[in-house]
């Protein structure tokens, strides 16, 4: 057995582990890939059970090894790669030369390598020539970048090592429910929970929640949709108690005046009337935080916001609310405190760094930047006339497919739109509309089902590369076993296809090849990677630290920025800790701004009474095409559920295990209740994983920020009753079915 050391293949956290891979003979038998966890301080050893199970999905049963094209039949069959690439390369040419280059449109994920999404912004900019691509992380941390570059001039979610949490006396933790997301982050919250200073904002009493039980903290069980209501309050009270710092503010920031004035509005008694937090349970929580700074001599505060809080019409709004309070406590910048972002998926800081963004290009550099255009084009050898303006974000990019003035192809890779996307049924039926759809995938996920061209692509631990976790720590993924016969790589498949579309260079398939590229790509920009290579991330994780002096919280991985130095002199340490001197701002300044409460887009009504909650669960991670392949996992969590609360299910006549109808304006699910007191009586939570009638985003609105185009999924207006016989709601006929597009079309 080959030992190799790797990274989990799920979330951001990226927890460090090493595979047994068992050699030829007894793989030829079927022995099992060994997972063990491996020290970072990340993790410290420990991994949750997606980790401790995920090399079984290297072994799925239905694991596609064979490129796939639709025939007349309408079913798919098995081709060869040059047939399939072929099909899709003349496809491509055609649509394009009939309708321009902006007829193809390119769809990414937060789970691709640096490398893999890197080469895929190039290839949609220099190959297609196209302005339409973006990624599924518009739906994870877009509110969360929006906001931090507003504020502090760039987006690393966690501007600080993730061990620096387990110095603070105090933790407001807002819409993340870490426990169960993310359970190895958990241990870095046991000083704040000690300090009893650990505060949950979540509508539900989530397993997060419980950590504030007992003395430990307190959970502020805060109405669907109203985080920005709290973190109002909250600043209200720092601010009418004399707690700001207010040197801090006059050195470090602008716009607190008008933030102050604005958050006058807000005294805690009339926040309660509309987040539901008792008055004096948010002049506590503000007094903990306040307590905990460094301007009042406690050992450190962090503010942490999540998806429950961000992905919203006012997404960006309740972010730039964290920062705002963050800022006016003293916190970014000092020593054990700050404000952060919890990154969700396992590649999506570094997967929105490096040119998926439709506005992005290499090194976090707007594509819409002039100078930005010359040192990018000049890196790919093209002129900077040649390169396509921004395109649009995710959602308004699935709106325009197969429309008269929208894309006729597309490019989906590491995604399940049809899964994840909100609104889910509107998005299939923008892909039956299209002329061509094509999926790199590793299982035949709900979106590869309904394509055209399917291509068997490697996954994890078949395949080099590096990813870049929640705090911009850059790390390597290793090869550890040789992929099935037949399957490629990504890079493989876009070399492939630039050289059939006429570009006969540009596209190396070797992984550090790619890095090397990207990091001369990126010198300069906000995302710096130009003084790290494969080479240079093996010698550090083989080292342990680098350079000698830096501390436990930093071991294992160097952290963006970190520019190229001229020869002879030392290579830069990395960057663990952001804003210690100086924002990135023109004038070295945070950004304070002013921002209000409006509410969720879809609020209740009458025929809409009970507020719709999504999110995840211990078992499963995002669209589910990894974990629902599991048995552990999906024996534990077999099927869509939603959590309704006693008093909801008494008025119901709902008991649990019964199978429950929840309508929106846009569907209706079928899921079984959990009647359980974790809920609120005004609320149900669904989780995301599950496809089909019990598909919870099939229920969720596609209403967006304006500012970061977020989705508005954690919260939408919701019917619940009893199931009754039949099915929950009309058929979406299949992409196949060649009739729909051409009633699509008229």
């Amino acid at each position: 057995m080959t030992s190799t050391a790797s990274h989990c293949p799920y979330c951001a956290l990226q927890c460090a582990m090493t595979l047994g891979a068992p050699d030829d003979a007894a793989r030829a038998v079927g022995a099992p890939v060994a997972v063990t966890g491996r020290q970072l301080p990340t993790n410290r050893g420990g991994l949750c059970q997606k980790g401790w199970t995920s090399a079984q999905v290297l072994r799925a049963p239905d694991r596609l090894t064979t490129p796939l094209l639709r025939g007349q039949d309408g079913e798919l069959h098995p081709a060869t790669w040059d047939e399939a690439l072929d099909l899709v390369a003349g496809r491509l040419l055609g649509l394009q030369a009939e309708h321009g280059p902006g007829s193809v449109a390119v769809f990414g994920g937060g789970g691709l390598t640096n490398e893999k999404a890197y080469a895929l912004g190039k290839f949609a900019r220099v190959v297609l020539r196209t302005p339409f691509i973006d990624y599924n992380g518009r739906f994870c941390m877009a509110s969360a970048a929006a906001g931090a570059n507003r504020a502090f001039g760039v987006d690393r979610g966690l501007p600080f090592p993730l061990a620096d949490l387990g110095g603070a006396q105090a933790v407001l933790l807002l819409g993340s429910n870490l426990a169960e997301t993310m359970p190895p982050s958990s241990a870095h919250l046991a000083r704040a929970r000690a300090e009893g200073g650990l505060l949950v904002v979540d509508p539900r009493h989530s397993a997060t929640a419980a950590l504030a039980d007992d003395d430990k903290g307190m959970h502020l069980q805060a109405v669907p949709g109203t985080d920005l209501v709290v973190l109002l309050a909250l600043l209200h009270v720092v601010w009418a108690e004399g707690l700001a710092d207010t040197s801090y503010l006059d050195e470090r920031t602008t716009g607190a005046d008008d933030v102050r004035r604005s958050v006058a509005a807000w005294w805690p008694e009339r926040a309660e009337a509309v987040c539901g937090v008792p008055a004096s349970d948010l002049r506590h929580a503000a007094r903990l935080l306040a307590a905990a700074s460094p301007l009042h001599g406690g050992a450190g505060a962090y503010i942490l916001t999540g998806r429950g809080a961000e992905q919203s019409t006012q997404g960006t709004a309740t972010v730039t609310a964290a920062i705002n309070l963050a800022l006016a406590l003293g916190l970014p910048g000092r020593p054990g405190s700050g404000y952060g972002a919890i990154t969700g998926q396992g590649n999506g800081q570094g997967g929105r760094e490096h040119g998926q963004k439709s506005d992005q290009l290499p090194g976090y550099r707007r594509i819409d930047d002039p100078a930005a255009r010359a040192h990018v084009a000049g890196v790919w050898g093209v002129d900077p006339d040649d390169l396509p303006g921004p395109g649009v974000p995710a959602v308004e990019l699935l709106r325009r497919l197969g429309t008269p003035q929208g894309p006729r192809a597309l490019l989906v890779h590491g995604c399940n739109l049809v899964v994840s996307a909100p609104d889910a049924d509107a998005v299939r039926r923008r892909l039956a509309a299209l002329d061509l759809l094509v999926v790199c995938d590793v299982v035949p996920s709900e979106t590869a089902l309904l394509a055209d061209v399917v291509l068997p692509v490697t996954q994890w631990a078949e395949e080099e590369g590096t990813m870049t976790s929640l705090e911009g720590r850059v790390l390597r993924r290793r090869r550890a076993l040789a992929p099935p016969a037949g399957v490629r790589s990504e890079l493989e498949i876009l070399h492939d296809l630039a050289q059939r579309l006429g570009v006969t260079r540009g596209f190396p398939t070797d992984p550090a090849v790619v890095f090397d590229e990207l990091a001369r790509a990126s010198a300069g920009g906000p995302a710096d990677y130009s003084g790290l290579s494969h080479a240079r991330l093996d010698a550090v994780e083989a080292a342990g630290q680098d350079p000698a002096d830096q501390d436990d919280a930093t071991r294992g991985g160097l952290f963006w920025p970190v520019p190229a130095r001229p020869a002879g002199q030392p290579a830069h340490p990395g960057t663990p800790r952001l804003f210690t001197r100086t924002f990135p701002t023109s004038d070295g300044r945070a950004r304070m701004v002013a921002v209000d409460h409006h509410g969720p887009h879809d609020d209740l009504r009458p025929d809409a009474p009970v507020y719709l909650i999504t999110g995840r669960v211990l078992q499963h991670y995002q669209s589910g095409a990894q974990t629902r392949r599991v048995p552990a996992l999906a024996a534990a969590q077999p099927e869509p559920y939603a959590e309704i609360h006693p008093l909801l299910a008494d008025r119901l006549g709902v008991a649990d295990g019964e199978m429950v109808e929840i309508t929106s304006a846009r569907a209706t699910a079928l899921a079984v209740a959990h009647v359980t007191p974790s809920a609120r009586p005004d609320a149900v939570f669904m989780p995301f994983h599950w496809s089909g009638v019990g598909s919870a985003n099939r229920l969720t609105s596609d209403a967006t920020d304006p500012v970061s185009g977020m989705p508005d999924f954690k919260v939408c207006a919701v019917d619940v009753r009893a199931a009754t016989p039949g099915p929950a709601s009309p058929r979406v006929p299949h992409r196949s079915e060649r009739d729909e597009r051409e009633v699509v079309r008229r």
